[in-house]
């Protein structure tokens, strides 16, 4: 895997739109649970791709301060064969005055040699070290998007159970009110009511009747006290 498509891998996973991901599943929640899984998979492989690609910059890093170090020290080496020559022919030993320059010759093109390895890593290490910068946000913000995911899955769960709850309630409610046992009581009310007034209707036919009696008792009383009367009349004449 190269670093520019470890970075641009990074770069997709940390940009996805959730919202729009969620909007397009037929099940949410398991569209939730697969991308929780993937991006814990990707965050980690990004992880191991990132330390990698770190770890590359740190040993060009480290190469490249070995050749600064190695520079400086031809350097040193170059500087000092030439002062040994220049001593060796101010005592008038030219020969050995000549191979000590061409050891500062050597240290020189070694020097040389070093710089220029040197030079020709910076661009690649500065390269680099924007490319691990761009790679550890990336990984922040996927861990970041790691979050939300898991944020929104809980509260999807959630609310997924709480309207299962409010459906199972508005069922049992509907059920209660297809039978509903309080239209049984009233009918059962209604039929005692009834009964009550049959009962009252009989009260009253029976009390008129115990009326009538009564009045044709008092009728028949005053035929007896007339009868009785005319018989007197009768008599005293």
């Amino acid at each position: 895997m190269t670093k520019q498509t470890i970075l641009g891998r990074v770069t997709q996973l940390a940009k996805a739109n959730i919202n729009a991901l969620i909007d397009q599943a037929e099940d949410p929640q398991k569209m939730l649970d697969q991308l929780i899984r993937d991006y814990t998979n990707n965050i980690s492989e990004a992880e191991q791709a990132v330390a990698g690609t770190i770890g590359n910059l740190r040993l060009m890093e480290q190469d490249h301060k070995e050749d600064v170090a190695e520079a400086r020290e031809w350097g040193d080496k170059a500087l000092a064969a030439s002062k040994k020559a220049d001593g060796l022919r101010a005592e008038g030993q030219s020969a050995e005055a000549d191979t000590f320059d061409r050891l500062a010759k050597v240290a020189l093109q070694r020097q040389l040699q070093s710089e220029k390895e040197a030079r020709t890593a910076e661009p690649t290490i500065a390269s680099q070290t924007d490319v691990v910068e761009k790679l550890k946000v990336g990984l922040d913000e996927m861990k970041i998007k790691l979050g939300e995911l898991q944020s929104k899955r809980d509260e999807l769960v959630a609310r997924s159970r709480t309207a299962y709850a409010q459906n199972q309630m508005m069922d049992a409610v509907k059920s209660i009110d297809v039978l509903d046992p309080s239209s049984e009581i009233s009918r059962f009310e209604d039929k005692v009511r009834r009964e009550e007034a049959r009962a009252l209707g009989k009260q009253e036919l029976a009390a008129s009747s115990l009326d009538a009696q009564f009045e044709q008792l008092d009728s028949l009383g005053d035929t007896a006290e007339v009868e009785a009367r005319l018989a007197a009349l009768k008599a005293a004449s």
